[in-house]
């Protein structure tokens, strides 16, 4: 774990390694157990996370490799009920892993195209929600720059979750000029390329 939680050090030779969550570009997440017997690691045994494994040669080909520290950072900044945990980074020959909190609830995005419109109480809650992550990345100057349904995922009580960091930035001061973003999302001034900050987050 970083330095924000009780530093504890895990190993893949640790962890039973489960069913596959989910797939993207660049590797895949996995349900993971502690299965240790390391006394140091008994107050954790048993408990599960997600395991979003990088492989290290797509990583390279695409260039991505200060991408992927960049994204590593910031999650280890990040402390908020509604932020996705981030407990820590390992690495093998082939991958690079983020151990992470697991959320079993579903994208918001799948709900919504069940629902086809929310409540007006129900995007009350959900905006909230997402206001008071912004308000703790946005205090420490980070742009998440990435909103939308697929990156907001709901715990077993219902609660949303801020996750994927992949193109979050520190903007500590003026502007920065990245066309970056989901396109049916982006804020005018990512468009236009008038430079941006975490402003860009409410659009």
């Amino acid at each position: 774990k970083d330095d924000k939680q009780e530093s504890i050090s895990f190993a893949i030779d640790d962890l039973d390694i489960n069913k596959t969550l989910g797939v993207g570009a660049f590797g895949r997440v996995k349900l993971v157990r502690i299965n240790s017997k390391k006394p140091e690691l008994s107050s954790v045994n048993g408990q599960t996370y997600a395991l979003k494994c990088l492989s290290k040669k797509s990583i390279v080909e695409n260039g991505l490799q200060e991408h992927i520290l960049n994204e590593k950072y910031i999650m280890g900044e990040l402390d908020h009920p509604f932020i996705l945990n981030y407990f820590g980074a390992m690495q093998d020959d082939k991958n690079i892993y983020f151990l992470l909190e697991v959320l079993l609830g579903g994208e918001l995005f799948k709900y919504l195209r069940t629902e086809t419109q929310f409540p007006e109480s129900w995007s009350r809650f959900y905006a909230a929600t997402v206001v008071l992550a912004f308000c703790q990345m946005h205090s420490r100057n980070i742009a998440y720059r990435d909103l939308k349904p697929e990156n907001l995922v709901l715990d077993s009580k219902g609660f949303l979750h801020v996750v994927d960091f992949g193109l979050a930035k520190k903007v500590d001061a003026g502007k920065t000029w990245t066309l970056c973003g989901t396109p049916d999302y982006l804020a005018p001034e990512v468009i236009l390329n008038e430079g941006h900050d975490w402003g860009v987050d409410y659009w």
